[in-house]
């Protein structure tokens, strides 16, 4: 299994930026997104169920940012909108074979990873 996040940049306050998650096709339950911002813990971001579209999100980034798979390609997308300095972050797209609902904002619920992608975003 692999995971492939790229399309982070520097991009300036109240820009928009989306990144790709590119899989290996394996069959996965739940894809999601995480971020790591200097001294922080890894904390989720926006997640979607695989078979059902379901989307789920972080309070934090709840109506600017937009995640979507396309199935066809294997991928994942996180379009982020209206960015702001505070999201600079190392992003890192997560899968999991398996999924407690519950769980799926929980990081140690994801068994697959990505090399993380770098987001800066300048005020």
């Amino acid at each position: 299994v692999q995971l492939q996040a790229f399309g982070g940049g520097f991009v300036q306050a109240g820009d928009s930026l989306r990144l790709s998650c590119a899989t290996s096709g394996s069959t996965f339950r739940a894809v999601s997104w995480f971020r790591q911002a200097p001294g922080k813990e890894r904390e989720f971001v926006a997640g979607i169920m695989w078979s059902s579209r379901v989307t789920f999100y972080a309070d934090l980034v709840k109506g600017r940012f937009t995640i979507s798979r396309d199935s066809a390609k294997n991928s994942v997308y996180l379009q982020m909108d209206n960015l702001k300095p505070e999201d600079t972050a190392v992003y890192y797209c997560a899968a999991g074979a398996t999924m407690i609902v519950g769980m799926r904002r929980n990081r140690d619920a994801y068994a697959f990873w990505g090399q993380g992608t770098l987001v800066t975003v300048s005020s």
